[in-house]
């Protein structure tokens, strides 16, 4: 008998698709079938093919059930939850008494999926005195994040839902999605006469093939190609004039700067007919609005901070923010870019790493110099680590270099559900729920003018012998002495009697006490949590994340609905989150409310970088190709596919296509090569060399190849023995190739070599 349809979403990506599923199998543990859930406010019923092979998450074969400590002869034991909670925090407040607190370092705090356990470590950090963290954001995003910081004070995202042209920058959308109903936009905008859609990306994707104006930049060369784009607009005179000397501080030099461009030698450098490029220009100048998305194409590529800030001029320069269809910025429960930070725990006071110097951005730690700071003789370096939610043994540059800094760490400690290459590492593996196994959520809520936020309830019980995330840490904290049973009696008390005896008590005694303030969100789970339904209790921390938005944005709230005296709308909210399995809308806005969240000084665009107009100038007189005749090509390592994903589906079983993850490469190439389909190739860069089967693809452009995300984990096959699938792309990358400014990865532009395998 078929089971009855639950609420959940998709895991996967950044939407976070709501989806129906229906239980059964073994023991009623499994997913037999999925279908996107209508009643979701963002997705509306909408889903990719992906997440119908979630059984392959929950049902995955390298689950931990029990704590693990590793033996002197590297295998593991296991042990019970008492015993790895002391040893844990015995071998951890040893490193900060001895070293400081600043040499034990946090990783992760969740994937596509799971953000609370980065609420919950925060206070676990706070009891270590640890200064220092970092998670995938910081090998993808962080040059962006601080192009917003410098532009605007905050981030913004597009409205492509609305906009006359739509502008994606090394970004494929059919694919990475990122926004809501990806497919259906895409097709939208593609069939209506009045609109455009312009893509710049190397290959000719499934977005390009739908776009107007594809701009097949060579690869590495964005930068040289979006100055171009922002210097016709200002020698055709395409700009918004009045706008900028209205809401921009100091766009002169940034006009002057474009304005000594060589528009025809940068268009050359790029490989683009200058021609179209013009074309796209006046697209994009002569538009009522303008939304833009760019993405780890360029985010993870040469002079990806540089290009973050040129792409911003283009609608900046055009005035596309604030209005219909362009650039807004959303009330988000919890800001990524930013706001994660006050709740994420402490950040080191002079904003650089203590060994490599290298900028702290948005309180994270680039993820290309964390082996660079382990392995050193240097007194701060980092000696400990905490690894939760996160596999940097695969998912970092320099695979080999990352795995020697964590096998020379004094502690490593990860918190997952599986076996991963880091785990075996570890010296501790404490093992927790799926995120199908307990209330989640993410705080990937970017939408406008109604924005939402889901709370995921949990959809089975977690088998004996693991922890949920914030259970792991409320015990580390009081193993650490953080807090006694003596401070949480009046919250007990208060929490007994009602929610609203429970916040002048919360307030008056956690929030305004410097003692207990760094471990509320455990003190709430400990507290507060109990008082919640059944399998909730993870959501405790959303109650205080609901009332610092009623306090941020009242109006929003209130637009949404959520309305009344004191505290009455935080609490509002809270009920509904808890009580909406398929998630709520919580704020409602006006594009004009864009403008009251720029947070510099006045209010204002502050459009000239000094350090990014240096940077543009000094393209003239840099090489745009790999720079080294041995490693004629260029590799993309990381591309998204139809079935790839993160690396939680460990199973390769799940991929219906491309089971081992081919090496595209241009038809041009393969006669070249002399292979075909289904060849195999070996791939060097100056990292490492692999074999790897070959697809001939139209989609890439000669001297350019690329490896799928997701692949190169191992699985136990039928006879137990341990296979390898797919090439992990990370053993040929290589951590010193990274921005200058932010230290993001150069994973788009690997120089590698090619040769056919007789």
């Amino acid at each position: 008998m078929a089971g009855s349809w639950e609420k959940t979403a998709c895991i996967l990506c950044e939407c976070n698709c709501g989806l129906e599923v229906q239980l059964g199998g073994e023991g009623g543990r499994h997913f037999t079938r999925i279908r996107g859930d209508k009643a979701h406010p963002a997705s509306q019923g909408y889903a990719c093919e992906k997440p119908h092979r979630l059984d392959y998450y929950q049902n995955g074969p390298d689950r931990v059930t029990s704590p693990l400590r590793r033996k002197p002869d590297g295998t593991f034991e296991e042990i019970d939850w008492d015993t790895a909670i002391r040893e844990v925090a015995q071998r951890l407040s040893a490193v900060r008494d001895q070293h400081g607190g600043d040499t034990i370092f946090y990783y992760g705090g969740g994937g596509q999926g799971n953000h609370l356990p980065a609420a919950y470590s925060a206070a676990t950090r706070r009891a270590m005195g640890s200064r220092y963290r970092s998670n995938a954001l910081a090998q993808e995003k962080t040059g962006e994040f601080w192009v917003n910081g410098r532009l605007m004070g905050t981030a913004v995202r597009g409205d492509f839902e609305h906009c006359e042209v739509a502008l994606f920058v090394g970004k494929n959308p059919w694919q990475s999605h990122s926004i809501p109903r990806a497919r259906v936009t895409l097709k939208a905008i593609a069939k209506d006469p009045k609109r455009a859609m312009i893509v710049i990306d190397p290959r000719r994707t499934e977005t390009a093939e739908l776009a107007d104006i594809h701009l097949q930049v060579k690869p590495g060369t964005d930068a040289w190609l979006l100055a171009a784009l922002g210097a016709v607009l200002v020698e055709e005179d395409l700009i918004a004039s009045r706008w900028l000397e209205e809401h921009v501080d100091d766009h002169e030099p940034v006009l002057a700067a474009l304005g000594e461009v060589p528009i025809s030698e940068y268009c050359e450098r790029s490989g683009v007919p200058e021609a179209l490029v013009r074309e796209a220009a006046r697209r994009i100048g002569k538009a009522e609005s303008l939304a833009v998305f760019e993405d780890l194409g360029i985010q993870m590529n040469r002079h990806s901070t540089l290009s973050s800030y040129l792409n911003k001029l283009l609608w900046l320069l055009t005035g596309n923010f604030g209005k219909k269809g362009a650039q807004y910025v959303p009330a988000p429960l919890v800001s990524l870019a930013g706001g994660l930070e006050k709740i994420a725990g402490p950040s080191p006071k002079d904003k650089v790493t203590p060994v490599v110097g290298a900028r702290v951005i948005s309180g994270l730690v680039p993820c290309n110099v964390i082996a660079d700071e382990i392995l050193t003789d240097h007194p701060k370096r980092y000696r400990a680590m905490i690894v939760e939610s996160a596999n940097p043994a695969h998912s970092l540059a320099d695979s080999r270099r990352m795995r020697e800094a964590l096998s020379t760490l004094d502690t490593l400690v990860v918190i997952d559900i599986a076996m991963t290459e880091t785990a075996r590492l570890a010296d501790y593996v404490l093992p927790t729920p799926t995120q199908y196994e307990k209330a989640e959520a993410t705080f990937f809520n970017f939408e406008f003018p109604e924005n939402y936020f889901h709370l995921r309830h949990p959809l089975f019980d977690p088998p004996d012998g693991v922890l949920s995330e914030p259970e792991i840490h409320a015990r580390l904290c009081e193993a650490l002495g953080a807090y006694t049973e003596e401070d949480l009696a009046p919250l007990h008390e208060a929490a007994a009697q009602s929610r609203e005896a429970f916040i002048p008590v919360f307030f008056g005694t956690v929030l305004t006490n410097p003692k207990l303030a760094p471990y509320a969100p455990v003190i709430l789970y400990r507290t507060l949590g109990p008082r919640l339904p059944k399998g909730l209790e993870p959501g405790a921390v959303v109650w205080g994340l609901a009332h610092r938005f009623a306090a941020a944005y009242p109006d929003s709230l209130r637009r949404a609905g959520f309305e009344g005296k004191g505290f009455e709308a935080p609490e509002r909210l809270f009920d509904a989150i808890l009580e909406s399995p398929s998630g709520i809308v919580y704020s409602v806005d006006g594009y004009d409310e864009s403008w009251k969240r720029i947070k510099t000084a006045g209010g204002k665009f502050h459009a000239a970088i000094p350090e990014l107009l240096d940077a543009l100038g000094s393209l003239r007189t840099q090489e745009a190709g790999t720079g080294d005749d041995a490693f004629p090509f260029v590799l993309s390592a990381g591309e998204r596919r139809s079935f790839t994903a993160n690396t939680i589906l460990r199973n390769p079983a799940w991929r219906k296509k491309d089971a081992q993850g081919s090496l595209r490469m241009s038809p041009n190439d393969a006669v070249q090569l002399g292979v075909t389909d289904g060849d195999r190739v070996r791939l060097t860069t100056k990292r490492a060399s692999v074999e790897v089967p070959v697809e001939v693809s139209g989609m890439m452009q000669p001297g350019h190849v690329s490896l799928p995300n997701g692949l190169g984990l191992d699985h136990p096959d039928d006879g137990g023995e341990r296979v390898q699938t797919g090439i992990a792309p990370n053993e040929l990358t290589a951590s010193e190739d990274r921005d200058w400014l932010a230290g993001t990865p150069w994973h788009k532009h690997v120089p590698a070599r090619i040769e056919a395998v007789q």
